[in-house]
């Protein structure tokens, strides 16, 4: 079965660290792309980062710039997100999704064109 299991979701005080996990299974990450995602209650879906490529160059939104850092582990077939310094507006589902190299759907914000996603993982910041 092909998908991806994000993991690490957790209640944080503001102010705290957290670090999140984007497992592939039955696929190798090599040949993908991997952008990160949230969805806080009510809101759309919001995009983090694009294109952490299996050399662990991403492209970050600029309002994610600083806090947010997305690394990789190509023998663990994982990605990570950290984040720092979270507050409450942090509060959200935290999604990865996945796209072949040289796609641009994630740039572009046709999300759904991706081709794998998971079902996320919930970040709550909260005192």
């Amino acid at each position: 079965q092909l998908q991806l299991v994000e993991s690490g979701g957790a209640l944080v005080q503001p102010g705290g660290s957290l670090r999140l996990s984007c497992a592939a299974s039955g696929f190798t990450l090599d040949y993908y792309d991997i952008g990160w995602f949230r969805q806080a209650p009510g809101k759309e879906r919001e995009r983090i980062s694009c294109g952490t490529s299996k050399d662990g160059g991403t492209s970050y939104a600029a309002s994610m710039k600083g806090r947010f850092t997305v690394s990789r582990d190509n023998d663990k077939n994982t990605v990570y997100l950290q984040m720092t310094s979270l507050n409450p507006e942090d509060t959200a589902v935290y999604y990865c999704a996945a796209e072949r190299i040289g796609g641009s759907n994630c740039l572009l914000g046709y999300y759904r064109a991706m081709d794998y996603w998971g079902k996320g993982t919930l970040v709550i910041v909260s005192s």
